[in-house]
């Protein structure tokens, strides 16, 4: 069967495809760095979060959040807070109180029809006098009272309290001592546990009428009212593998300060508080002075400079508060992703970073770009906290600046070659402005790691000495060398000033070229170089006026040149093989040039002769003064060339 070739429309395509393919293939190396630098730093980052080396940040990052949430500072109504205080420790002039004391507290406040009185203060022995009294209050219905989780080195409930109104006070502190936990249930010697902060709030919502029941989500997870305690889970948020030991969820606290009505002790004893305050609400008694140590440290402490550790009885508060405003519908339970989500969000950031990486390129665009991505991925973690959702915020970070480094410092890394590469091609001899233009323009100058021809409008200037192996022969090798090199230098600087490039040197001349490498189609700017290099051509003619007369005085040869100047269209980029690379100019421009040097050898009216082309007079705008040469047969040049010496600056030019 004959075998049929590709048809001339599939082949033409494929050259399209393979074209575009060449154009984009440093943006494909690119996005091919960027997709390495982001897989690579996403599972570094997962691999860290799996051994627990990223939780502190993601904690600090909680804290931040809980601190600067803007959750108004207003009064909890239901919670009335009775402090024990160092005053009050020093009026009693004893500590444990007595229990009469205690007591006393208790039956004022029931005077005033509270809901519920939660004592937090350990009585697990008898402080004489008043005990009987203290028993009488403990087995009042609506008291709760505190207990170690583990009994058997902690303190046990007192004696005459319900097992019903007893709740465990033990908090949950993470690994830097901070409590973020609430631990709503614990397991001990003699079975399930439920915390302080619990048995209050169940016991004031069953007079609103709502009562704890499992859940339909999960018959294991506790329900009030709407909201179901979903408990924590070890890698919950920014924790990673914690302690999940009983029942938690994450503290919502409510403020730093101002949470609720306060009193002290010797202010309920005195009669002295308001019943509005405690009627129909839960009371709590517990200790705030500093010398009884029932001392912790919360998201706040580290913006607190006096009393930066919150005492036990009002992160008891802050607990009961957040039960009652889940089980009511005021504020929501914290929420967490999934393992697999957070790792797409980390992963997403992390892709951002390299993007920004690679479409920024200088150092304050990098710097923007960065504080930018950084203000939004923060925005959208807090506006997500606000919704009581809990999502990484250090791990995106810390990947996203990770692969924006990496990235921007590959790009340094290939800059830098790519400028090696350039100015190994061009050499050293451009000016700083063609050097900047040049730059700018690599990704449309460098293919393939060589520059490639592209066909443009030039000016090409040439110069040679006249006689010079006759002067060389009179003239010592070094001497010779230095001072051809001395003349060289004049050159060289003009150009360079008059933003030309030295493509090569001649031995006693150069070549060079106006207008080059980046491709110059705009007749103005074809110009604009063609009276460059007129322009710096009358310039060596002074400057060479003064080298004469300098190596007069030297004891040196004084000397003629001649410059062939001619604009027209040229090719120019690498030449060479990978051994030996270097920047070719060529095309019968640089040849008329060339010629335009060499012709007429004996027609030397100055030191310094120019010869441009009508091709180059045309751009001059009439700023330069000329003398027909009429058209001349140029060595190698089947057509006439139209020829003109410059004479120089007209008189009206300034």
């Amino acid at each position: 069967m004959k075998r049929r070739g590709l048809s001339l429309r599939s082949k033409t395509l494929i050259l399209k495809l393979a074209q575009k393919i060449r154009v984009l293939w440093p943006d494909l190396v690119n996005a091919r760095v960027v997709g390495l630098a982001t897989i690579s730093v996403t599972t570094v980052l997962l691999g860290l979060r799996s051994l627990d080396q990223l939780q502190p940040l993601e904690l600090l990052a909680y804290d931040n959040l809980v601190r600067l949430r803007s959750l108004k500072k207003e009064l909890d109504p239901r919670l009335l807070l009775v402090n024990i205080t160092e005053a009050d420790i020093h009026n009693q002039a004893q500590w444990p109180f007595p229990d009469q004391t205690i007591a006393k507290v208790l039956q004022q406040l029931q005077t005033l029809e509270p809901v519920v009185i939660g004592l937090d203060l350990y009585r697990d022995f008898p402080v004489e006098p008043g005990h009987r009294e203290l028993v009488t209050q403990l087995q009042q219905p609506n008291v709760i009272t505190v207990q170690s989780i583990n009994t058997l080195t902690g303190t046990p409930a007192p004696p005459a309290s319900p097992p019903e109104q007893i709740g465990f006070s033990s908090v949950t502190t993470d690994p830097d001592d901070v409590v973020r936990r609430n631990l709503l249930f614990a397991q001990n010697e003699e079975g399930t546990l439920y915390s302080f902060s619990l048995r209050l709030a169940i016991a004031y919502l069953k007079a609103q009428g709502i009562s704890p029941h499992p859940s339909q989500q999960n018959p294991d997870y506790l329900q009030l009212g709407k909201s179901v305690f979903v408990p924590l889970q070890e890698n919950s948020g920014g924790y990673d593998n914690i302690e999940t030991e009983g029942y938690q969820i994450l503290l919502n606290y409510r403020c730093s300060e101002d949470l609720v009505h306060q009193v002290s002790l010797s202010q309920v004893l005195a009669g002295q508080i308001e019943p509005s305050w405690v009627k129909d609400k839960i009371v709590l008694i517990g200790s705030t002075a500093p010398s009884l140590k029932d001392l912790f440290l919360t998201p706040y402490s580290p913006i607190l400079r006096e009393n930066y550790e919150m005492p036990g009885v009002i992160l008891h508060t802050q607990m009961v508060s957040q039960l009652l405003d889940a089980a009511t519908g005021k504020r929501r339970l914290f929420w967490f992703w999934s393992q697999s989500t957070e790792g797409l969000w980390i992963f997403s950031w992390v892709l951002i970073g390299g993007i920004v990486g690679w479409v920024f390129r200088h150092p304050l665009t990098v710097t923007l770009g960065s504080a930018f991505g950084l203000l939004v991925l923060w925005g959208s973690c807090f506006y997500i906290f606000t919704l009581a959702g809990w999502v990484p915020l250090a791990s995106p970070a810390l990947g996203f600046l990770c692969t924006v480094v990496i990235v921007v410092t590959f790009q340094s890394h290939q800059d830098h070659e790519q400028q090696q590469m350039v100015m190994k091609l061009l050499g050293q001899n451009t000016s700083p402005q063609v050097a900047d233009a040049l730059w700018q323009a690599r990704d449309y100058l460098l293919k393939s790691g060589k520059l490639p021809g592209v066909s443009l409008n030039a000016t090409i200037f040439f110069t040679d000495i006249k006689n010079f192996s006759t002067i060389s022969e009179t003239m010592n090798p070094e001497v010779l060398l230095e001072w051809l090199n001395e003349f060289l230098q004049v050159l060289t600087h003009e150009i360079l000033t008059h933003q030309g490039i030295v493509n090569k040197f001649t031995g006693d001349g150069l070549l060079a070229a106006f207008g080059v490498p980046t491709p110059q189609q705009d007749q103005q700017k074809i110009a604009a170089d063609a009276q460059a290099a007129v322009t710096c051509a009358l310039v060596i003619s002074d400057r060479l006026n003064q080298l004469n007369q300098n190596w007069l005085q030297r004891g040196l040869p004084k000397i003629q040149m001649r410059i062939g100047i001619f604009t027209g269209a040229i090719v120019a980029g690498s030449l060479g093989g990978k051994d030996r690379l270097e920047y070719g100019i060529i095309g019968d421009t640089v040849n008329i040039a060339s010629r335009l040097e060499s012709c007429e050898k004996h027609r030397q009216p100055s030191d310094c002769r120019i010869l441009i082309g009508y091709e180059t007079l045309v751009h001059l705008q009439e700023q330069f003064e000329v003398e027909s040469w009429g058209w001349l047969a140029l060595k190698g040049k089947e057509q006439m060339v139209d020829v003109y010496r410059v004479v120089g600056w007209r008189a009206n030019k300034e």
